[in-house]
Protein backbone atom coordinates (compact mmCIF):
# COMPACT_ATOMS: atom_id res chain seq x y z
CA UNK A 1 0.00 0.00 0.00
CA UNK A 2 1.20 3.38 -1.44
CA UNK A 3 0.98 6.31 1.12
CA UNK A 4 -1.27 9.27 -0.47
CA UNK A 5 0.21 12.94 -0.43
CA UNK A 6 -0.51 15.25 2.12
CA UNK A 7 -2.39 17.98 0.69
CA UNK A 8 -2.54 20.40 3.27
CA UNK A 9 -0.76 23.34 3.19
CA UNK A 10 3.27 23.50 4.60
CA UNK A 11 2.45 25.12 8.14
CA UNK A 12 5.59 27.29 7.90
CA UNK A 13 3.07 29.56 5.52
CA UNK A 14 0.52 30.39 7.98
CA UNK A 15 1.16 33.72 9.97
CA UNK A 16 0.65 32.51 13.46
CA UNK A 17 1.74 30.44 16.02
CA UNK A 18 -1.94 29.03 17.12
CA UNK A 19 -2.56 28.74 13.23
CA UNK A 20 0.90 26.33 12.62
CA UNK A 21 -0.31 24.27 15.93
CA UNK A 22 -3.83 23.97 14.42
CA UNK A 23 -2.21 23.17 11.14
CA UNK A 24 -0.01 20.64 11.89
CA UNK A 25 -2.82 18.57 14.19
CA UNK A 26 -4.57 18.06 10.94
CA UNK A 27 -2.11 16.15 9.25
CA UNK A 28 -3.50 12.59 9.16
CA UNK A 29 -1.44 10.41 10.71
CA UNK A 30 0.73 7.49 9.40
CA UNK A 31 -0.32 3.67 9.75
CA UNK A 32 2.61 1.36 10.17
CA UNK A 33 2.41 0.29 6.48
CA UNK A 34 2.30 3.64 4.66
CA UNK A 35 5.07 4.61 7.24
CA UNK A 36 7.28 2.06 6.06
CA UNK A 37 6.27 2.56 2.30
CA UNK A 38 7.58 6.13 2.69
CA UNK A 39 10.21 5.20 4.66
CA UNK A 40 12.11 2.44 2.45
CA UNK A 41 10.93 5.18 -1.06
CA UNK A 42 13.45 7.69 1.22
CA UNK A 43 16.36 5.34 2.04
CA UNK A 44 16.49 3.23 -1.69
CA UNK A 45 15.67 6.11 -3.98
CA UNK A 46 16.10 9.60 -2.10
CA UNK A 47 12.64 10.35 -2.37
CA UNK A 48 12.32 14.11 -1.19
CA UNK A 49 8.16 13.68 -1.39
CA UNK A 50 8.30 10.55 0.50
CA UNK A 51 10.45 12.18 3.52
CA UNK A 52 8.35 15.37 3.73
CA UNK A 53 5.17 13.44 4.13
CA UNK A 54 7.05 11.67 7.00
CA UNK A 55 7.92 15.06 8.70
CA UNK A 56 4.62 16.67 8.54
CA UNK A 57 2.86 14.06 9.91
CA UNK A 58 5.30 13.85 12.98
CA UNK A 59 4.98 17.71 13.37
CA UNK A 60 2.59 17.25 16.63
CA UNK A 61 4.98 15.32 18.13
CA UNK A 62 7.09 18.05 17.95
CA UNK A 63 4.75 20.63 19.09
CA UNK A 64 3.64 18.00 22.26
CA UNK A 65 7.29 17.61 23.17
CA UNK A 66 8.76 21.84 22.94
CA UNK A 67 5.35 22.26 25.16
CA UNK A 68 7.07 20.60 27.99
CA UNK A 69 10.32 22.44 27.67
CA UNK A 70 8.44 26.42 27.86
CA UNK A 71 9.58 27.01 31.81
CA UNK A 72 12.88 27.54 30.15
CA UNK A 73 11.56 31.06 29.30
CA UNK A 74 12.32 30.35 25.83
CA UNK A 75 9.69 31.34 22.78
CA UNK A 76 7.19 27.69 22.60
CA UNK A 77 7.86 28.83 18.31
CA UNK A 78 11.89 28.85 18.28
CA UNK A 79 11.54 25.29 20.89
CA UNK A 80 9.26 24.03 17.90
CA UNK A 81 11.49 25.36 15.04
CA UNK A 82 14.63 23.02 17.09
CA UNK A 83 12.68 20.46 17.35
CA UNK A 84 11.72 20.03 13.57
CA UNK A 85 15.52 19.87 12.72
CA UNK A 86 15.73 16.79 15.26
CA UNK A 87 12.64 15.60 13.56
CA UNK A 88 14.19 15.97 10.12
CA UNK A 89 17.49 14.11 10.93
CA UNK A 90 15.60 11.30 12.52
CA UNK A 91 13.63 10.58 9.28
CA UNK A 92 17.47 11.39 7.79
CA UNK A 93 18.92 8.37 10.02
CA UNK A 94 15.56 6.11 10.33
CA UNK A 95 15.84 2.50 10.05
CA UNK A 96 12.12 1.38 8.70
CA UNK A 97 13.64 -2.52 9.08
CA UNK A 98 14.81 -1.99 12.42
CA UNK A 99 10.71 -2.92 13.80
CA UNK A 100 10.68 0.36 15.77
CA UNK A 101 7.99 2.95 14.56
CA UNK A 102 9.23 6.42 13.71
CA UNK A 103 7.69 8.07 16.47
CA UNK A 104 9.40 6.31 19.31
CA UNK A 105 13.08 6.90 17.16
CA UNK A 106 12.27 10.16 16.88
CA UNK A 107 11.66 11.44 20.04
CA UNK A 108 15.32 11.38 20.76
CA UNK A 109 16.32 13.21 17.80
CA UNK A 110 14.21 15.95 18.54
CA UNK A 111 14.71 16.21 22.49
CA UNK A 112 18.34 16.56 21.50
CA UNK A 113 18.19 19.09 19.43
CA UNK A 114 16.19 21.51 22.03
CA UNK A 115 18.22 20.50 24.78
CA UNK A 116 21.07 22.22 22.85
CA UNK A 117 19.05 25.05 21.80
CA UNK A 118 18.37 25.62 25.42
CA UNK A 119 21.88 25.26 26.56
CA UNK A 120 23.07 27.43 24.13
CA UNK A 121 20.56 30.46 24.83
CA UNK A 122 18.59 30.41 27.89
CA UNK A 123 20.01 33.04 30.92
CA UNK A 124 21.06 31.24 34.13
CA UNK A 125 19.60 33.90 35.85
CA UNK A 126 16.07 35.31 35.63
CA UNK A 127 15.64 38.29 35.12
CA UNK A 128 12.19 38.60 37.17
CA UNK A 129 10.13 36.63 39.53
CA UNK A 130 8.00 38.20 41.74
CA UNK A 131 5.34 40.90 40.94
CA UNK A 132 7.55 43.57 42.61
CA UNK A 133 10.41 42.74 40.25
CA UNK A 134 8.31 42.03 37.03
CA UNK A 135 6.79 45.82 37.83
CA UNK A 136 10.62 47.04 38.13
CA UNK A 137 11.25 44.88 34.72
CA UNK A 138 9.00 46.97 32.68
CA UNK A 139 9.77 50.57 34.35
CA UNK A 140 13.34 50.77 35.44
CA UNK A 141 14.42 51.07 31.37
CA UNK A 142 11.77 53.87 30.71
CA UNK A 143 12.37 55.89 33.56
CA UNK A 144 15.96 55.53 33.43
CA UNK A 145 17.01 59.22 32.62
CA UNK A 146 20.36 58.51 31.50
CA UNK A 147 23.38 55.74 30.60
CA UNK A 148 25.90 54.09 33.15
CA UNK A 149 24.82 52.95 36.74
CA UNK A 150 21.72 54.57 38.50
CA UNK A 151 22.60 57.30 41.28
CA UNK A 152 21.74 57.73 44.67
CA UNK A 153 18.50 59.95 43.40
CA UNK A 154 17.33 57.97 40.44
CA UNK A 155 17.14 55.02 43.24
CA UNK A 156 15.25 56.92 45.23
CA UNK A 157 12.50 58.43 42.70
CA UNK A 158 12.15 54.84 41.41
CA UNK A 159 11.66 53.35 44.45
CA UNK A 160 9.31 55.96 45.51
CA UNK A 161 6.72 56.07 42.61
CA UNK A 162 7.07 51.97 41.97
CA UNK A 163 6.44 51.58 45.86
CA UNK A 164 9.33 49.23 46.30
CA UNK A 165 12.46 49.62 48.30
CA UNK A 166 16.16 50.59 47.22
CA UNK A 167 17.36 47.03 47.39
CA UNK A 168 15.43 45.65 44.92
CA UNK A 169 16.30 48.82 42.43
CA UNK A 170 19.63 48.12 42.65
CA UNK A 171 18.95 44.53 42.43
CA UNK A 172 16.88 44.42 39.30
CA UNK A 173 19.62 46.93 37.67
CA UNK A 174 22.25 44.11 38.41
CA UNK A 175 20.22 41.39 36.72
CA UNK A 176 18.97 43.45 33.79
CA UNK A 177 22.52 44.85 32.95
CA UNK A 178 24.75 42.15 34.07
CA UNK A 179 25.65 39.08 31.98
CA UNK A 180 26.20 35.51 32.56
CA UNK A 181 29.56 34.29 33.24
CA UNK A 182 30.64 31.03 31.80
CA UNK A 183 32.26 28.64 35.03
CA UNK A 184 35.17 27.92 33.03
CA UNK A 185 37.34 29.82 30.96
CA UNK A 186 36.76 30.40 27.08
CA UNK A 187 38.44 27.01 24.75
CA UNK A 188 40.26 29.80 22.33
CA UNK A 189 41.44 32.32 25.33
CA UNK A 190 45.26 32.88 24.45
CA UNK A 191 45.96 33.55 28.35
CA UNK A 192 45.06 32.29 31.36
CA UNK A 193 41.82 33.08 32.75
CA UNK A 194 40.84 33.11 36.51
CA UNK A 195 37.25 31.88 35.91
CA UNK A 196 34.50 31.18 38.37
CA UNK A 197 35.07 27.44 38.30
CA UNK A 198 39.01 27.89 39.98
CA UNK A 199 37.16 29.80 43.36
CA UNK A 200 33.96 28.59 43.69
CA UNK A 201 34.47 24.70 43.52
CA UNK A 202 33.55 22.86 46.85
CA UNK A 203 36.96 21.86 48.34
CA UNK A 204 36.13 17.93 48.12
CA UNK A 205 34.49 18.05 44.81
CA UNK A 206 37.40 16.91 42.68
CA UNK A 207 36.92 13.72 40.63
CA UNK A 208 39.75 12.25 42.29
CA UNK A 209 39.59 12.98 45.64
CA UNK A 210 35.52 11.13 45.09
CA UNK A 211 37.24 8.49 43.60
CA UNK A 212 39.35 8.05 46.64
CA UNK A 213 36.62 8.21 49.11
CA UNK A 214 34.50 5.50 47.33
CA UNK A 215 37.34 3.24 47.57
CA UNK A 216 37.99 3.98 51.51
CA UNK A 217 34.51 3.77 52.29
CA UNK A 218 34.69 0.06 50.75
CA UNK A 219 38.08 -1.18 52.34
CA UNK A 220 36.31 0.17 55.20
CA UNK A 221 33.04 -1.91 55.29
CA UNK A 222 33.53 -4.71 52.87
CA UNK A 223 37.21 -5.11 52.39
CA UNK A 224 37.87 -5.12 56.39
CA UNK A 225 34.77 -7.37 57.02
CA UNK A 226 36.20 -10.03 54.87
CA UNK A 227 39.83 -9.62 56.47
CA UNK A 228 38.53 -10.32 59.25
CA UNK A 229 36.79 -13.36 58.23
CA UNK A 230 39.74 -14.59 56.94
CA UNK A 231 41.60 -14.82 60.68
CA UNK A 232 41.27 -17.33 63.16
CA UNK A 233 38.87 -16.62 65.74
CA UNK A 234 41.92 -15.91 68.46
CA UNK A 235 43.67 -13.29 66.49
CA UNK A 236 40.36 -11.56 65.35
CA UNK A 237 39.12 -10.88 69.18
CA UNK A 238 43.08 -9.28 69.89
CA UNK A 239 42.61 -7.18 66.62
CA UNK A 240 39.12 -6.17 67.29
CA UNK A 241 39.47 -5.50 70.61
CA UNK A 242 42.81 -3.77 70.33
CA UNK A 243 42.15 -1.65 67.29
CA UNK A 244 38.32 -1.75 66.78
CA UNK A 245 37.15 -0.78 70.34
CA UNK A 246 37.85 3.16 69.79
CA UNK A 247 36.36 3.76 73.50
CA UNK A 248 38.56 1.22 75.61
CA UNK A 249 40.82 -0.27 73.32
CA UNK A 250 42.55 -3.54 75.28
CA UNK A 251 46.18 -3.56 76.36
CA UNK A 252 48.84 -6.84 75.37
CA UNK A 253 48.89 -7.57 78.83
CA UNK A 254 44.64 -7.66 79.55
CA UNK A 255 44.73 -10.22 76.40
CA UNK A 256 47.50 -11.87 77.92
CA UNK A 257 46.04 -12.99 81.05
CA UNK A 258 42.65 -13.93 78.97
CA UNK A 259 44.40 -16.51 76.63
CA UNK A 260 46.91 -17.46 79.21
CA UNK A 261 49.83 -16.11 77.41
CA UNK A 262 52.67 -13.63 77.08
CA UNK A 263 51.97 -10.22 76.10
CA UNK A 264 55.14 -10.80 73.89
CA UNK A 265 53.25 -13.60 71.78
CA UNK A 266 49.68 -11.71 71.86
CA UNK A 267 52.26 -9.02 69.83
CA UNK A 268 52.95 -11.68 68.00
CA UNK A 269 49.43 -12.42 66.84
CA UNK A 270 48.72 -9.49 66.30
CA UNK A 271 51.21 -8.55 63.95
CA UNK A 272 50.69 -11.83 62.09
CA UNK A 273 46.57 -10.51 62.09
CA UNK A 274 47.76 -7.37 60.80
CA UNK A 275 49.59 -8.62 57.73
CA UNK A 276 47.35 -11.25 56.78
CA UNK A 277 44.95 -8.54 57.23
CA UNK A 278 46.82 -6.05 54.85
CA UNK A 279 47.34 -8.21 52.84
CA UNK A 280 43.75 -9.33 51.83
CA UNK A 281 42.60 -5.48 51.77
CA UNK A 282 45.12 -5.26 48.84
CA UNK A 283 43.83 -7.72 46.98
CA UNK A 284 40.48 -6.33 47.28
CA UNK A 285 41.71 -3.22 45.62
Amino acid sequence: MTATALDFPVPSTLGSLESYIQAVNRFPLLTAEQEHDLSVRFQENQDVEAARQLVLSHLRLVVAIARGYLGYGLPHADLIQEGNVGLMKAVKRYDPERGVRLVSFAVHWIKAEIHEYILKNWRLLKVATTKAQRKLFFNLRSMKKRDGSLTSGDVEDMARTLNVSHADVREMETRMYGQDVSLEPSMDSEEDSFAPIAYLAAPNAEPTQHIENKEREKLATVGLSRALDGLDARSRHIVEARWLNEENPATLHELAAVYGISAERVRQVEVKALQKMRATLAGAR
